[in-house]
């Protein structure tokens, strides 16, 4: 074998292990292959080694298993009231059939694209301004829905719809936010005007809680003063009738030493009329003085009685002699 036999057995050993390495297919996760046989589907490779016929098979088409999501740019669209606006959607979509999403569609994001503004304008064309701007989760859910039935034909699952923006005329835009400062200036003098009535509510019921508090006050003060009054008045009554019971005793002290010591019985009804009179002392006293007066027994006891009731001057049956 000479120098040319050695070179064509190196090409023959190189182009044999690249027929086999070429023949040899990693698939990474996530990820499926869609294996085709002489132009014809033969199978789709899940995650793993796989090996493949040499210039019989090949792989046809490798197929993303993520959630993947896709942003369509604004589209036109009419209400039902003839507004124009703009609608941009933002579309999550899962490819669920390697095989369906290989040979269903033959661009499916265009199709899904072309779909999306489709069903946007039917959904749009039934609602009013005011309800395509409130109405955003609503609208979601019919185009998912509307989607997700539509592309299943493609392998394709669609997850999620969402309207990105919502974009209406720039009249439309101006009228919307004078209305919406209107509406704010009219929140602010309502809030206004239930912050003053609550103010003077607070101030009312404070005044009236203040009157109601003087007012007892004055009561109090005044229920103070009648019983200070009627205090001071029953101690001087019983000081006065302390003072008339001490007078009557000394009187009566006095009448009996004068009897002790020898006065004759005139002297002492003298003595003790003069000790009446000092008793009464010009004031409405009363007084009750027996018919005969023989004796410091009776004297005292007429004495004791004048102590007793010093309310009204009364003369009972008198003699004056």
């Amino acid at each position: 074998m000479g120098v040319f036999g050695t070179i064509f057995m190196i090409i023959i050993i190189l182009l044999v292990v690249y027929i086999v390495t070429s023949c040899v297919r990693i698939v990474p996760q996530a990820q499926a292959y869609v294996i085709e046989r002489l132009g014809a589907y033969n199978g789709t490779w899940s995650v793993g080694m796989h090996f493949k016929v040499p210039f019989i098979d090949r792989v046809a088409k490798k197929v993303l298993l993520k959630e993947q999501v896709v942003d369509f740019a604004p589209q036109p669209v009419i209400t039902k009231d003839n507004v124009t606006m703009r609608i941009d959607t933002v579309v999550y979509y899962q490819i669920t059939d390697p095989k369906l999403y290989a040979y269903g569609v033959d661009n499916p994001i265009m199709a899904i694209e072309n779909l999306t503004a489709t069903t946007l304008r039917n959904i749009i064309g039934d609602l009013e301004l005011d309800s395509t701007l409130t109405s955003r989760e609503t609208i979601n859910t019919k185009m998912r829905a509307t989607l997700d039935e539509a592309t299943d034909p493609w392998g394709i699952k669609v997850n999620r719809v969402e309207l990105k923006n919502i974009i209406p005329p720039t009249e439309i835009q101006n009228a919307m936010e004078k209305q919406m400062k209107a509406e704010r200036e009219r929140r602010e003098a309502i809030l206004r005007a239930e912050g003053e009535k609550k103010s003077s509510i607070l101030r009312a019921e404070g005044h009236k809680e203040s009157t109601i508090l003087e007012a007892e006050a004055e009561k109090e003060a005044a229920i103070l003063n009648a019983e200070a009054k009627k205090e001071a008045m029953i101690r001087e009554a019983e000081g006065q009738a302390e003072a008339i019971l001490k007078v009557q005793t000394a009187t009566a002290d006095g009448l009996r030493a004068i009897r002790e010591a020898g006065a004759d019985e005139a002297v002492i009804k003298l003595k003790s009329l003069e000790a009446l009179e000092k008793v009464a002392d010009g004031k409405a006293t009363k007084i009750i003085i027996p018919s005969e007066i023989q004796n410091l027994a009776g004297l005292v006891t007429s004495i004791k009685e004048v102590a007793t009731q010093p309310d009204t001057v009364e003369e009972a049956d008198t003699t004056e002699k």
